[in-house]
């Protein structure tokens, strides 16, 4: 996080140093905090304004965000109105407004802004508006911050490929390697950086995997947190295995079969890698 002299900008520059090394968050959440902040603080220099003290203006901000361009817009000055397209939408201007709350309260326990910033990010709340699911056992009123600034999402449905498009990407891919690709992310349900995260040790595809010191029965594949070569993460601090079944396992079997075609023994440890293009064998 620097300015525009390229200077270090140092209590955000903290903020983030203790969410990646400190909190062991993910590269890509770290990175989207940053992006977050940086709207903030150009927000706050735009607009002569201390960032230490500029949450009691939070409003202003998030009308800021919808209808200011970023700095690759075509555009340089607010337009809203009717007919007008916001710049950007309601789940983006929450997650940068997470990133603000996180990085003021971080400055407040950091003594760098003063302790009333968080009665304007935080209200303390209760859990009566929470579902019977939420709300424990106990049965007594349970308190809670609740952040003061977010805007009402609308619910979407979560849309997924049927099964009749998997079956016409699939007949698509060129490789088995694109083959078996598809099917950890359609079939096994893996997320895009777990599958290119795969190490070739985390697939246990025999019956029975006692003799390489595992105890699950069946094939199945490990999801493990690491930090690769690739910048391909596991969001989860758990690692857990996943089965998969004889149509993974026969991709597989496909993939190494092709793979040895090309590379023999050698290349990257890395599950997937390059067998089309300079660097073969890399990940």
């Amino acid at each position: 996080m620097v300015d525009d002299a390229v200077r270090v900008v140092e209590a955000p520059d903290r903020f983030l140093r203790e969410t990646r090394l400190a909190r062991g968050r993910a590269e890509t959440t770290t990175k989207a905090y940053a992006e977050g902040l940086s709207l903030f603080l150009r927000w706050c220099d735009r607009t002569g304004r201390d960032w230490q003290t500029a949450a009691r203006d939070m409003g202003l901000f998030m009308t800021w965000l919808r209808w200011t361009p970023g700095n690759g817009g075509q555009r340089r000055t607010v337009v809203p109105g009717p007919g007008a397209r916001p710049v950007r939408g309601d789940g983006r201007i929450n997650k940068v407004l997470t990133a603000v709350r996180l990085f003021l309260a971080h400055a407040v326990a950091n003594k760098e802004a003063p302790a009333w910033v968080l009665e304007q990010v935080y209200e303390l709340g209760d859990d009566r508006d929470l579902p019977m699911e939420a709300k424990g056992e106990s049965g007594g009123l349970r308190y809670r911050l609740r952040a003061r600034h977010r805007l009402q999402e609308p619910e979407s449905d979560v849309d997924r490929a049927s099964d009749e498009e998997v079956v016409a990407m699939f007949r698509s891919c060129r490789s088995a390697r694109d083959r078996l690709t598809l099917l950890l992310l359609a079939r096994v349900g893996l997320r895009p950086g777990q599958t290119a995260g795969l190490h070739r040790s985390d697939l246990h595809l025999m019956a029975d995997s006692r003799s390489l010191g595992c105890d699950i029965e069946g094939a199945h594949v490990h999801v493990v947190r690491r930090q690769n070569e690739n910048n391909a993460w596991s969001k989860s601090k758990k690692s857990w295995a996943m089965p998969v079944d004889f149509l993974v396992v026969r991709a597989f079997d496909l993939y190494a079969v092709e793979r040895h075609a090309l590379l023999e023994a050698g290349g990257s440890d890395f599950l997937l890698v390059n067998l089309f293009r300079s660097p073969l064998g890399h990940r």
